[in-house]
């Protein structure tokens, strides 16, 4: 468990890269997303499938690995959190908050894609 002053204490080690790894932390840290991952997965997999190419199944396991970098540690999280609060809270796409939220959600996942790559 990491205790760098930039992340906060992070929730647990971060998985290995397979699905496997990823799915039990997911289970661990946000057992409520399961659903969402199992739903992905599936449309992955028919994808995978009908077109006969492996990179559905190698995007879902990079974004389910990045997902699981947000929820293990607690300031990405709270930044994805709180971007989501203000873009739900805008009347409409043209709020300057609505863009700026839209921008912070976007550099979440970037961090976490990149440090899940790296």
């Amino acid at each position: 468990m990491s205790t760098r002053p930039d992340h906060g204490a992070e929730l647990l080690a971060r998985p290995e890269y397979t699905p496997a790894a990823i799915c039990l932390a997911l289970v661990r840290i946000a057992p409520h997303r399961l659903d969402e991952l199992e739903k992905h997965k599936e449309e992955v997999l028919a994808a995978a499938i009908r077109t006969g190419k492996i990179g559905h199944l190698q995007h879902w396991l990079a974004h389910w690995a990045a997902q699981v970098e947000i929820e293990r540690r607690p300031d990405l999280s709270a930044r994805r959190s709180h971007a989501l609060a203000t873009i739900h809270g805008t009347a409409d796409r043209n709020d300057p908050a609505f863009r700026s939220a839209m921008d912070e959600l976007q550099a979440v996942e970037h961090t976490a894609a990149r440090a899940v790559s790296a």
